[in-house]
């Protein structure tokens, strides 16, 4: 009887899954939020109408709000210095996302000022938010998730602030890509003993379809030193996923770019942009825990409009087929999962 308790034991394994899903950029030019303004406030909701099942059917839904959502209170504005209207943060929480990554050339467009408002409502309403902080202590509270068993910290940092310098004692209002600093963010996230490392990176060319050197550097750089998913925004057109093997024989997963999901950007490839699936799945047996990464998949999206009014972000097989879009939906997808140029 003692060894056929000994073998039962030695058999007993565990495993979870969970499907994490992630969207592009939020960038809202004038004429996405004039589009949306409703008698005095705004309704973003039907911009998103088509594709809001998508958004709803991974356990865990992640955005890039690129667009500093710092409220109409402080003059809503376009490009060069965002700011958008508090709905945006609203609408993208009843579609489903879990949480925002707030880290982009953007950040600081409305100063300290812009930062603080934006986290006054996701705090208000709940939104789960990291990339720029109001304080030290919120930086240094590594946000942690967990879902379906599995838990993951989301970290997230961008390569720049478009020339605008840091506030002088506050390093925190926003994360710069730095690898010494990201390492110890990773280390500080793996010591409260999650199962996964997720990281958004503000990095590479605009427009630009395949990641450049740096990108591919940090990728490794930043997979060896612990990250299991990392998810890339800023050049506003799609870049491959990438399945790589890291010293210490995990699996990692990297999307390139996500490119646009919403934004004012005109032409066909900055209008592309897409929902990225990863299944994670974790396994605990005798040789101990595994995250793998068992099926991942892209759905490409297109963003249309008329005259500048009517924004709708539709599944891009169906902008295709009513020919408002030339690009065909196995061509943007054989596109983004492989990474041959």
């Amino acid at each position: 009887m003692h060894s056929s308790t000994k073998t039962n034991l030695k058999e007993k394994s565990y495993s979870s899954e969970a499907v994490i899903g992630a969207i592009g950029d939020v960038l809202l030019h004038n004429t996405v939020y004039q589009d949306a303004e409703e008698g005095g406030s705004y309704n973003f909701m039907p911009m998103f109408q088509d594709v809001e099942s998508f958004l709803k059917s991974p356990d865990f839904t992640i955005a890039n709000q690129e667009s500093l959502p710092g409220g109409a209170e402080l003059g809503v504005s376009s490009y060069p210095a965002f700011n958008s209207p508090y709905e945006i943060v609203d609408a993208l929480q009843q579609l489903g996302i879990d949480a925002v990554t707030t880290a982009n050339n953007h950040s600081l467009d409305k100063g300290t000022k812009g930062v603080l408002s934006a986290i006054s409502h996701y705090e208000k309403i709940g939104m789960p938010y990291t990339g720029s902080f109001k304080s030290k202590e919120d930086r240094e509270n590594i946000r942690t998730f967990n879902v379906n068993g599995i838990s993951f910290a989301l970290l997230a940092y961008t390569y720049g602030t478009n020339g605008i310098p840091v506030p002088e004692g506050k390093d925190y209002l926003v994360n710069l890509i730095d690898l010494e600093l990201m390492k110890q963010d990773i280390q500080r996230a793996k010591d409260l003993g999650v199962d996964m490392v997720v990281m958004a990176t503000h990095w590479g060319n605009e427009y630009e379809r395949y990641p450049n050197d740096t990108q591919k550097m940090l990728a490794r750089e930043l997979t060896n030193a612990g990250v299991d998913l990392i998810i890339g925004h800023h050049p506003h057109v799609l870049q491959p996923i990438e399945k790589l093997k890291t010293e210490d024989g995990r699996e990692a997963v990297v999307f390139y770019s996500l490119g646009n999901f919403l934004s004012g950007q005109e032409g066909d490839l900055k209008n592309i942009g897409g929902i990225a699936n990863v299944k994670v799945q974790k396994v605990i047996d005798e040789k101990g825990k595994r995250i793998t990464f068992p099926e991942i998949n892209f759905q490409p999206t297109y963003v249309t409009q008329s005259r500048l009014r009517n924004y709708r972000i539709l599944p891009l097989a169906a902008a295709n087929q009513s020919g408002l879009v030339s690009f065909p939906e196995e061509e943007m997808v054989s596109h983004v999962m492989s990474m041959e140029p």
